[in-house]
């Protein structure tokens, strides 16, 4: 029997047993918006399913072994033949097995198949973020594959596929496989074009052995690896299998796994070619040209991975003031706590709408969307993963000590936060690519402008941060230094433009009043008192409606 001194009150149950994509607003109805009617029933159905899934008891428990077991390096079996395998807790598989059954790597050629599997990378991601990485891989290795027909008509019924299946074994002995990515390398970083990895060709139509390293490689236990190396030609983009189609290993060493400060449940390796085989993808020479819509899809999928992680610390720290009193009354009718949480919630509900909108171009497919998409993929990339780790921080901040235990679950998001930003290339990358699509690419800007101006003459703020914005882009003097701030203001008018067109209007006009209007401070917290902020905090709160 408890003693009556340690009788628990005062505290917020789980957020537990509740449907993730339902219970957000913001995606629900974005979701109704680019998806055509004929696809929304199915698309809802598979959406409240997975959601329902993400918010159980089950997968909380999942996503917390997963991160409490990291995976484990095995170089040799006990005789001492190099096997090179890596070893993930059953609850990895059970993420992983769940993410491919729902069709997250599977949008390519789907009706609607970026918008619903956003959608569902967003709410999926929000119960691990870790096993997302080679969920994102796979998926975006397709457009790259396509340009060896050939390779593709082998390789992409297995990438799509709805089957996950462990194990390393010929491709082609498989349901379904998963692909990662090598590009970085000790001496050159995102530079990719310093990469020190030789090809050397062989006999065969488009066969390389390779010889080399790469300092990062995420999910080595994947079946297969798009990897850069220089060829004769030049830099070139390689299809690298873990197992051949005889059975034999391929050469792939594995010499340690990262010792990271989050994506614990993921492997992160640094692994050594020596005369490793490899499929040519692409011209040599092209290898950059080859894997870039490789890197615009996992970029994209970084927006939505921060989204996923915002909207979950916002779920859990509206959660929490909604049950915990302080003061005399419940923390969320306090004016500054309510204050902080409809920040918090400007922040998320932002995420998640540039996100919606952007898989929505992918689908879209015309010639003005893919422009959009150039320049406006980078800028989302830039900002909400930078903004990511602060809403993250200041959210765990709501929960006061009991955000800072692990059991909270609100550690792990932080500790999380930082990953996207840096992935894919970090924000002076991201900024820099803005650049260069401004300077060469005309029509991408038009297309950036055009979506901007949908909005115009609806917020006043909104129109004079335009007016500001098509300033900067007037001067180009200089425009490298300042090209962080130029990116910011971008994704700030991007942004306010989708909510003033979308959101409800207490939403966007706190929005607009800060983020435009700058009448704000330097922490969240910090709206004009005038606005309704309850009414953004109710949006935010996660229940189903």
């Amino acid at each position: 029997m408890a003693a009556t001194t340690h009788t628990v009150s005062n505290q917020a149950p789980p957020l537990l047993g509740y449907d993730v994509f339902t219970a957000d607003r913001a995606l629900t109805e974005a979701v109704e918006r680019h998806l055509p009617a004929e696809l929304l029933d199915e698309a809802r159905d598979g959406l409240v399913e997975l959601g329902r899934s993400a918010g159980s008891a089950q997968c909380a428990e999942w996503g917390a072994q997963a991160n409490e077991n990291p995976p484990k390096l095995r170089t040799h079996d006990r005789y001492g033949h190099r096997i090179d395998e890596v070893e993930f807790h059953p609850a990895w598989h059970r993420l992983l097995g769940h993410a491919v059954a729902a069709g997250l790597t599977d949008a390519w050629d789907r009706p609607g198949g970026h918008v619903r599997r956003a959608a569902g990378f967003l709410v999926w991601s929000q119960a691990e973020a870790g096993h997302g990485c080679p969920v994102s891989m796979t998926h975006a290795a397709v457009p790259a594959l396509r340009t060896d027909p050939a390779v593709a008509a082998e390789w992409e019924p297995l990438l799509t596929s709805h089957v996950y299946e462990e194990g390393l074994r010929p491709a082609g002995d498989k349901a379904g496989v998963l692909l990662g990515m090598g590009m970085t390398e000790k001496q050159g970083g995102t530079d990719v074009r310093s990469n020190t990895t030789l090809a050397q060709p062989l006999a065969g139509e488009g066969a390389y052995l390779l010889t080399g390293h790469k300092w990062f490689c995420s999910a080595p236990m994947s079946d297969g690896f798009l990897v850069l190396a220089q060829a004769p030609g030049g830099l070139t983009c390689f299809l690298l299998p873990r197992v051949l189609p005889d059975g034999t290993r391929n050469t792939f060493a594995i010499q340690r796994l990262k010792d990271k400060l989050g994506n614990r449940s993921n492997a992160s390796a640094e692994v050594e070619f020596d005369g490793t085989w490899a499929r040519r993808i692409g011209e040599e020479g092209r290898g950059v040209r080859t894997i870039i819509e490789m890197v615009a899809a996992t970029r994209l999928d970084c927006v939505t991975g921060s989204a996923a992680l915002m909207r979950q610390a916002v779920a859990q720290a509206v959660h929490h003031a909604t049950y915990r009193s302080s003061f005399d009354g419940l923390l969320i009718d306090k004016p500054l706590m309510r204050n902080v949480l409809a920040d918090l919630a400007l922040e998320s509900e932002a995420a998640t709408v540039l996100a919606m909108r952007l898989a929505a171009a992918y689908d879209a497919g015309t010639e003005s969307e893919s422009a959009f998409l150039r320049i406006a993929v980078p800028t989302a990339k830039y900002w909400v993963t930078k903004r990511c780790t602060p809403m993250v921080g200041e959210a765990l901040e709501c929960l006061g000590g009991n955000g800072y235990v692990e059991e909270s679950g609100m550690p792990r998001l932080l500790r999380e936060a930082p990953l996207n930003s840096i992935w894919e290339g970090s924000g002076n990358v991201q900024a820099l690519d803005v650049l260069r699509a401004l300077r060469r690419e005309p029509l991408a800007l038009n297309s950036f402008l055009s979506e901007v101006g949908r909005a115009r003459g609806a917020d006043h703020r909104l129109d004079r941060a335009i007016k500001d914005l098509l300033t900067e882009l007037a001067d180009l003097q200089g425009i490298e230094a300042r090209g962080r701030r130029l990116v910011e203001r971008m994704a700030l008018v991007l942004q306010g433009s989708l909510l003033v067109r979308w959101a409800p209007p207490e939403v966007a006009d706190a929005f607009c009043a800060s983020r435009l209007g700058r009448d704000w401070g330097s922490a969240f917290g910090t709206l004009p008192h005038t606005l309704d902020l309850a009414s953004v905090v109710e949006r935010a709160r996660p229940v189903e409606r």
